[in-house]
């Protein structure tokens, strides 16, 4: 039976999101497909184990960048599994210089995509766009299948034109929404960590998230979930009502019809039918 049908929707689920680790699963029908994996390979597993999946319904991997919280374990899940793993040639340097990765992508799974290039895989596609971060490369990735399209950007340094334009096209987003100013101006980070933070290649603040979705998101889009919230200078509360905030000041309320969430950072939540 063809995959890429209505019969399946795409199902999300969020293992992590944060500094701690962040790992996304896209699952249709009987394939899943990851995006990053920051946490430890055994919580990996025991929460696949948990909602009833196995390492063998894996088909692809795509990662956004190569910071340790978003690929500690890509190498060995590569290893143990043997799917392709889709990135830049950027990220794919910058991931076999990470001395935090203990095991490496093998060669012959290492796939190198351009900005801009669509990867088919468990009946979606998938097509990167860039963000401003710094690691060595950083890129989003817009998910569609034949009546849905998703977009994940994380760690983002500034709002631009392409990140607008993939959350125009978007049903449901997962964004970042790092950090709330005021904390991090009066946090205990050293000062040139803040200034790394809100600088242009950090990370993305409450009131810049909230500007970016009220300018860019579609007025039929299903759901946002806001990601990465920092541990020290944000809270899921401050995050949801900042954002919540400048939607409604642009006409757009939670509703039946849309909800806008913030992923917990240290634990899954469950799978969230897209459709």
């Amino acid at each position: 039976m063809d995959l890429f049908t209505p019969l399946y929707p795409i199902e999300f689920i969020s293992f992590g999101s944060g500094s701690s680790g962040n790992c996304y699963i896209l699952r249709r029908g009987r394939e899943c497909v990851l995006i990053d994996l920051g946490i430890g390979i055994r919580s990996f597993k025991r929460y696949l184990h948990q909602y009833g999946l196995k390492t063998a319904h894996f088909t692809a991997a795509f990662v956004t960048h190569d910071h340790t919280d978003h690929v500690k374990a890509i190498g060995k899940f590569a290893v143990e599994t043997g799917v392709p793993v889709y990135t830049t040639a950027g990220v794919h340097e910058g991931m076999q210089r990470n001395r935090f990765m203990a095991r490496k992508i093998p060669e012959g799974q290492v796939r190198k995509i351009s900005v801009g290039e669509t990867v088919e895989a468990a009946g979606m596609s998938f097509t990167a766009f860039p963000v401003p971060h710094d690691s060595k490369d950083c890129v989003g990735y817009l998910v569609r299948s034949e009546n849905v399209c998703l977009c994940i950007a994380t760690d983002i340094g500034t709002p631009t034109d392409e990140i607008r334009a993939a959350v125009s096209q978007a049903d449901y987003v997962v964004i970042e929404a790092n950090y709330d100013l005021p904390m991090l101006a009066t946090g205990r980070y050293p000062q040139f960590l803040k200034e790394r933070i809100r600088g242009g290649r950090g990370h993305l603040s409450n009131e810049e998230t909230g500007e970016l979705l009220a300018g860019s998101l579609r007025q039929d889009a299903k759901r946002v979930w806001l990601c990465h919230l920092s541990e020290e200078n944000n809270t899921p509360e401050l995050a949801l009502a900042t954002v919540s905030k400048a939607l409604e000041q642009n006409g757009r309320k939670t509703d039946e019809n849309f909800k806008l969430e913030a992923l917990p950072r240290t634990r899954p939540i469950d799978f969230c039918t897209l459709d």
